[in-house]
């Protein structure tokens, strides 16, 4: 009931994202900020993976990590359930033998339908079993205003699988109770954005966070160490880890010429394809970081016809009903690409991976497993 001078705005966001954490609500004299419902997938442990805003590389983290566990648990024992502002009306489920191309990717988009949705993107760059889920808006603390997950949920309890993974989208956190929760979270992204406001609450809930863009002209090593202690002021607990992101063609385009269609930020384009040149081979003859700019995108397409011969794309926004499209319009070799995370810190993410999942596997044995 307190205002100021007792409890100012910072106090008070502190001691709703503490509430949220422990599921209580925090109701002042005008305002109620209420805890998200959390379904209980009986069956099997699950991992979520959050994020603390658009464009923080949620999607590149949840690929790693579907990778990661499907080498670990065998790609139909590995389920990734995404939730996205473009997904479908209706859960969709991707079986992880069911490897999708770019025929596949072009014959979704040509029934007028979001071929670029973060579950096709999962599922053609990690190859486990996925399901597309829809959300509509986003609170504060992470609930959306509505959303079909509650509909995979059935689903997903009876697939015989022995991991989940839980994607958020944007800001908005899956409705679902998981066993280990990562946050994904840019550098670049005003400090009080991640450790501030409602991004308390999302420190107090996570088990690590993957701190990604964490280079210039985004980030340096003292800011990196300043969002370093100030997440560890909100909760020591969380293993913070230092990462870039990294295009990672799931063909060679070693010795080709190259356009590569990106959602990276402008500032980025030189780094990326020096990447392409050096690790990979590749002969970068343009970049485009409008992907999520169809008119310009169109424009940039064009331009790289007549240079290139591979049409390298990120499978985002307008990958393919514009790249992909003109790729085969042209007749270019269309070759999509992930984004990966690397630590900056020399730690092995694939390790960090299967610690969370013993956590997950761990907690969910110990709440008395399926049920």
């Amino acid at each position: 009931m307190s205002d100021e001078p007792v409890l100012g705005y910072i106090e008070r966001f502190q001691l709703i994202s503490v509430a949220l954490s422990r599921g209580a609500r925090y109701v002042g004299a005008d305002f109620e900020f209420s805890p998200q419902p959390l379904a209980r997938l009986s069956s099997k442990p699950s991992l979520a993976i959050i994020g603390t805003g658009k464009r923080v590389g949620k999607t590149a983290v949840s690929g790693f990590f579907g990778r990661r566990l499907g080498g670990r648990f065998g790609p139909e024992a590995v389920v990734i359930v995404a939730m996205g502002r473009g997904g479908p009306a209706a859960p969709q489920v991707v079986y992880g033998g069911d490897r999708l191309g770019a025929q596949g990717l072009l014959a979704v988009s040509r029934q007028g339908l979001h071929a670029a949705s973060d579950y096709l993107e999962d599922a053609v760059l990690t190859g486990v079993t996925t399901v597309g889920c829809r959300r509509c808006g986003g609170g504060m603390a992470g609930a959306s205003m509505n959303d079909t997950v509650g509909e995979a949920l059935g689903l997903v309890n009876d697939m015989p699988a022995a991991m989940v993974v839980w994607e958020g989208s944007g800001s908005a956190i899956p409705p679902v109770q998981a066993q280990a929760v990562v946050c994904v979270a840019s550098a670049a992204q005003p400090p009080e954005y991640i450790t501030g406001y409602l991004g308390t609450y999302r420190m107090l809930i996570s088990d690590a966070l993957f701190l990604t863009m964490c280079e210039p002209p985004f980030c340096d090593a003292a800011r990196v160490e300043c969002l370093r202690r100030a997440v560890a002021s909100v909760n020591p607990e969380v293993d913070l880890i230092p990462t870039v992101l990294r295009p990672r063609p799931v063909d060679s385009v070693a010795g080709r010429r190259v356009a590569y269609f990106t959602t990276a930020a402008p500032e980025s384009a030189g780094l990326l394809a020096r990447h392409l040149a050096e690790v990979h081979g590749a002969r970068v003859t343009a970049v485009s970081t409008d992907l999520a700019r169809r008119p310009a995108l169109i424009a940039a397409v064009a331009a790289a016809s007549d240079r290139a011969d591979v049409f390298l794309t990120e499978i985002k926004a307008a990958a393919v009903d514009v790249v992909a499209e003109a790729a085969a319009a042209h007749g270019k070799e269309l070759v999509f690409c992930d984004n990966e995370p690397v630590a900056l810190d020399g730690r092995d993410l694939a390790a960090v991976v299967d610690g969370l999942a013993d956590t997950a596997v761990a907690r969910f044995a110990a709440a008395g497993g399926p049920s």
